[in-house]
């Protein structure tokens, strides 16, 4: 299977159109992989899936994580974004890097089970409690591999304990027996190495498993985040932004990064402090991650008692938040 497939389709919009027509779901034909998969039971509109070019778990989830101190990486460019999750004392990053060429990584941290989640087609990245309570089921840890599906050019997961569909945008199972379930976001930062190892001095770093694998720290879609039209999106476009600038969202709000860059600083009636910073590369625009366009980075914090802490957020492409997020309005001066 070539791994670079969804990449060499953004060569041409043509062919993606003609493209997108072939690839379009069909759970009649999806019975024959998915035969453990109650497609009768779904909240959304099959049509609405594609097939983003690889099988089932043909984006390989990482499901035995490795990691190294922090002191002995010395890969990772210090504005290399990575997902920092913080909790108590454990501390673990997650280069996009890796994240780029597996999109899931299942894992565990401070004793909580969390999945780990990046989707470049939507630049999402989403970090979540793999614990539910299902009312027949009881309590179920999941733990989730690649579909190799789309919805609004968004990653589809499924998980392996029922095979159910789940959106990695909205955290909730659409297709399967677990139908309406959703999962807990965890507050984690999309941030540079430099600022999770300035802040985490102790933290540890994860790693491939076989370094040979992909051509981690290259970017396979490259130019992606300043393309005119997301890859296998058939959706309303956002008014007075690009579909593919970024949005940050959080508390049921959102901003463009563009203002964020522009004013460094916002404080809502709601009590959140979202603070730009320079010192983050774009995953998704050299070939080199490395080497990608600062774009900055993003705190979202609360006050709770005498301390701010981290609050959920993301920090997705605009057409994905027009896409799941239609009634939230994105600000933009």
């Amino acid at each position: 299977m070539n791994t670079l497939f969804r990449p060499l389709f953004l060569i041409s919009i043509c062919t993606v159109l003609f493209c997108a027509v072939a690839v379009r779901a069909d759970p009649g034909f999806w019975k024959y992989e998915w035969p453990k998969t109650d497609f009768s039971k779904t909240s959304v509109d099959f049509k609405e899936i594609f097939s983003g070019g690889p099988p089932k778990d043909g984006i390989p989830a990482i499901d035995n994580p490795i990691f190294k101190p922090i002191a002995e990486i010395s890969d990772i460019q210090p504005t290399e974004p990575v997902i920092g999750v913080v909790v108590g004392q454990a501390a673990k990053a997650y280069p996009l890097r890796v994240l780029m060429w597996h999109e899931i990584v299942n894992d565990t941290i401070a004793g909580i089970p969390i999945s780990v989640t990046f989707c470049p087609l939507c630049n999402t990245s989403i970090v979540f409690d793999r614990r539910i309570t299902h009312p027949e089921k009881g309590p179920l840890v999941l733990d989730f591999g690649t579909t190799g599906k789309l919805r609004n050019s968004d990653l589809v997961m499924y998980d392996r304990q029922t095979e159910s569909w789940w959106q990695q945008f909205l955290g909730e199972a659409i297709v399967g027996d677990l139908l309406g379930q959703s999962l807990k976001m965890l507050p984690v930062r999309i941030e540079s190495f430099q600022k999770f190892k300035t802040r985490n001095p102790e933290g540890l770093v994860l790693i491939p498993n076989n370094i040979s694998m992909r051509q981690y720290g290259r970017n396979p879609y490259e130019k992606y985040d300043s393309s005119p039209t997301p890859f296998l999106y058939r959706g309303a476009m956002p008014d007075r932004v690009a579909p593919l600038s970024r949005v940050v969202a959080s508390d049921g709000q959102a901003w463009s990064l563009e203002y964020l860059q522009k004013v460094k600083r916002v404080e809502t009636s709601s009590g959140l402090v979202i603070i730009w910073e320079k010192g983050q590369n774009s995953a998704l625009d050299a070939s080199v991650i490395g080497e990608g366009v600062d774009i900055g980075n993003i705190t979202v914090q609360r006050q709770d008692g005498n301390k701010m802490v981290d609050v959920p957020y993301t920090v997705d492409f605009a057409f994905a938040h027009h896409a799941f997020r239609p009634e939230i309005e994105i600000i933009t001066d």
